[in-house]
């Protein structure tokens, strides 16, 4: 419900505000609630240069772009489809992983067949939301590529993320706590050149803005990084399933949205996804080879206050894997 609602509250928040009046606004929120939970478990904010500038790039890529692109595209587009075509992000993280790696192995060619497979599935179904054939949806074909594009900006930066800040040893809200504060940075920037239009602060429009910096983009950093400490990361990857189906039925209930079209490309989409996930191989018994992937898939976030990323073994021990709490 929390990441789901987002689409609402963004429609409901472009009724006083412009898209990039919009993101510096529930950036600079949630950017004040996660330094001030960092200040609250007595962490720090990085220091050097390199992470700040590594920072910089990622909040572009995951905050300040993605935002304000979905802000665009919610003036001319549901927020159901909003909601629908922002599923693909774990199809656009597949696509930019697959460009800087290549598999190896016995099972990589019949994984890497699935996933292109899934890949084209799924952008299928966004091609369904996007009906460039169908005239009535000839105003609305902008925003949503506006959504596709902020969709794959959520790709590429998980995959900058991975690279380029995860496992520098930073605890992971310090790192989150950064992005937002530069993202702010980015959208504040931003602020003269497109965002001087006139703010009308609706009560409607005050809600959904507390509702997407506190929420959408505060705290839903924080109970992410619970989430995976307490279910695994394999339990919160289903938010990306959950999410459209969310996004639609609020979108359909307090927005009066259509829903029927929009479900045929969710559905599809979400299929992809699926395809491109599953994965068939059998865990390996002995030691993983040096750079492995399945060394990943044993990585266990643990709560902000531990500060640490630990890799823990298939049946970890008590010193292995300091508990969450």
């Amino acid at each position: 419900m929390l990441w789901g609602s987002s689409f609402l509250w963004i429609k409901l928040a472009l009724h006083g505000m412009s898209p990039v009046q919009l993101t510096a606004a529930r950036l600079a929120i949630g950017a004040a609630v996660l330094a001030a939970v960092v200040r609250a478990r007595g962490l720090r904010l990085p220091r050097d240069g390199a992470t700040w500038r590594a920072l910089a790039l990622a909040a572009f890529f995951a905050n300040a772009l993605p935002y304000t692109l979905f802000g665009v595209g919610e003036q001319s587009v549901d927020s159901t489809i909003a909601g629908a075509i922002n599923a693909t992000t774990p199809l656009c993280t597949f696509a930019f992983g697959l460009l800087g790696t290549s598999g190896r192995g016995p099972d990589a060619a019949a994984l890497g067949a699935r996933r292109v497979a899934g890949l084209v599935v799924g952008f299928a179904g966004a091609v369904l939301l996007l009906a460039p054939w169908d005239a009535a949806h000839s105003g609305t074909v902008g925003g949503s590529v506006a959504c596709l594009i902020a969709s794959a900006a959520y790709g590429m930066s998980f995959v900058y993320m991975g690279r380029r800040l995860v496992g520098r040893g930073i605890p992971p809200l310090v790192l989150a706590a950064g992005q937002l504060i530069a993202a702010t940075a980015w959208a504040l920037l931003a602020l003269p050149f497109v965002g001087r239009s006139a703010v009308h602060p609706h009560p409607e429009v005050l809600v959904a803005v507390a509702a997407l910096g506190l929420g959408g983009t505060g705290l839903a950093y924080v109970l992410n990084y619970r989430l995976v400490c307490d279910e695994g990361p394999a339990a919160t990857s289903t938010v990306t399933y959950l999410m459209p189906v969310t996004s639609i039925a609020l979108g359909a209930v307090f927005l009066g949205e259509p829903m029927g079209a929009n479900l045929v490309g969710t559905v599809v989409i979400l299929a992809g996804v699926f395809l491109a996930q599953r994965r068939t191989d059998k865990p390996h018994l002995g030691r993983p080879a040096r750079g492995s992937r399945h060394r990943l898939a044993n990585i266990r976030i643990c709560h902000p206050r531990a500060g640490t990323l630990t890799a823990c073994s298939p049946e970890p021990s008590a010193q292995a894997q300091p508990p969450c709490s």
